[in-house]
């Protein structure tokens, strides 16, 4: 009985739900489904973590990509839409870095790594025609 119960609620916690509507439908305007397909690509599927939702199939990844084609078919830019998602749910959910003190280090990590390399290269030089 015990066993039947722990397994019970994992069973139970998926959706009967149907998918939002524009989860998996294109948008009758091609060039606002390009807007909305190039954001998609840029944001990150909160579930999967390693996926962007339009490669996802998690439901609240069709859930976004649901919120993404509404709010741009109702005429907001992708920059807008982006801007209130990443209000409601971090930073985090974007693939492109931002400028916020926060992100600091991720633009300024590969300029200190190559001013490192470029010294111990310069010092194994000096070394080697000193010796």
């Amino acid at each position: 009985m015990a066993l039947i119960l722990a397994i019970a609620p994992p069973a139970f916690a998926d959706s009967n739900l149907p998918p939002a509507y524009w989860a998996n439908r294109q948008l009758p305007d091609a060039r606002q489904e390009a807007k909305a397909e190039g954001l998609m690509e840029e944001l990150r599927c909160l579930v999967c973590q390693g996926q962007s939702i339009a490669d996802s199939d998690a439901e609240l990844a069709g859930d976004m990509r649901d919120v993404v084609r509404r709010r741009i078919a109702a005429g907001e830019s992708p920059a807008a839409v982006r801007a209130w998602l990443v209000q409601r749910y971090g930073s985090w959910i974007s693939y492109k870095p931002t400028d916020e003190p926060a992100a600091w280090p991720l633009w300024l990590a590969p300029l200190a790594l190559l001013a490192i390399g470029a010294v111990l290269i310069r010092r194994r030089i000096r070394t080697r025609a000193q010796s």
